[in-house]
């Protein structure tokens, strides 16, 4: 599977370049957080879907997806979410022409030493590891920001930036929003729920016409249009 993954020895910032994975040349490694306890409180795993499933980030080719314009702009805004908020952690995330799956920790130790997240992952372009850790972890102060904020300046940033897009760019235009209203979270609360959810997420590119999320796909609680 082709695919992308960061560079943690050359670069520990933030926001690693993704190189290119070449599957006879690289291995498979764990893509958990070396350290990280998911019994506690705080991992999520999410998804947002577009609004009538529409393919707006891109397409699959050949099992791996490609972003386009628009999906480069939600995976850059995602990784800036730390940015914002010091204490959000990114985990894995993917990408998909019509929704976007992501592993988030939403740390409320911020400021304390925290291990570098595993970078050298056989992922999927689109489907990225995090950043360094400690370069996350910043000085910050203040109430610790839940979920549905967070998931909430997501989708609030990328409309504005789409509708940048369109009026300058030539990006496709939008019905009425990008994202449907509602999004799906799940707590992720052990090690093998981590590992069965961050398989899912590398794989989504390669299994996407086995998707509920394909456009074809037969009605199911996650392909409505809410």
């Amino acid at each position: 599977m082709g695919a992308n993954m960061g560079n943690r020895d050359r670069d520990s910032r933030a926001c690693t370049r993704p190189l290119f994975y070449d599957p006879e040349i690289h291995h498979r490694r764990s893509i958990r957080l070396p350290g990280y306890d998911y019994s506690q409180a705080g991992a999520y795993f999410v998804t947002l879907c577009t609004q009538g499933r529409t393919p707006l980030f891109g397409g699959i080719v050949d099992g791996t997806m490609r972003l386009n314009e628009v999906g480069t702009m939600v995976q850059s805004v995602w990784q800036s979410m730390p940015d914002r908020f010091p204490s959000v952690i990114i985990d894995v995330y993917v990408i998909m022409p019509n929704h976007f799956h992501a592993i988030v920790i939403i740390d409320e130790t911020v400021g304390a030493t925290l291990v570098v997240a595993q970078a050298d992952v056989a992922t999927s372009e689109g489907a990225e590891p995090g950043p360094a850790l400690a370069d996350v972890a910043q000085n910050g102060s203040g109430t610790t920001p839940g979920l549905g904020n967070i998931v909430g300046a997501f989708k609030s940033i990328t409309t504005v930036e789409y509708i940048s897009g369109v009026r300058t760019l030539g990006w496709q235009p939008f019905e009425r929003r990008i994202w449907q209203r509602n999004y799906w979270e799940h707590i992720i609360r052990n090690e093998e729920s981590y590992a069965r959810i961050a398989d899912y997420i590398v794989n989504n590119p390669a299994n996407w016409k086995t998707d509920q999320l394909y456009p074809d796909a037969t009605p199911n609680p996650f392909n409505r249009n809410t």
